[in-house]
């Protein structure tokens, strides 16, 4: 039998893919977003469970996320920016990210995290 190995062939762009596609959806938002905004406190919670989708996906997540990169924006301006951090993966069929925010300030007060909804029927 002989193996051959593709990547060799392929170009930069394609071997990221392949390098991606042994990880988890979940883990590649957790490498994003704390390159792009290096929290000092990131969950990621996967929550497709709780959706009408297949057994075993990774469409629909929770992030509670601490930043100092946070600290004098509004909502609005902190959701851009972990959803710039994560356009691609919205690209390529993350559908839902549930997102609350908070500078470390915030987060050293008792923060009382909302509860996702059972959207499953």
């Amino acid at each position: 039998m002989i193996f051959v190995d593709y990547r060799s062939n392929l170009p930069q762009s394609h071997l990221c893919l392949i390098e991606n596609i042994v990880m988890s959806v979940e883990q590649i938002i957790t490498e994003k977003l704390t390159a792009a905004l290096s929290p000092s406190h990131l969950e990621v919670i996967n929550e497709s469970q709780n959706h009408h989708v297949p057994p075993n996906s990774e469409t629909h997540f929770k992030v509670i996320i601490t930043s100092s990169e946070f600290e004098g924006k509004r909502l609005i301006g902190r959701h851009r920016a972990v959803n710039e951090a994560l356009a691609e993966e919205f690209a390529k069929g993350l559908h839902a990210l549930s997102m609350h925010t908070y500078t470390p300030e915030e987060w050293a007060v008792e923060v009382d995290v909302p509860a996702s909804p059972k959207c499953k029927g």
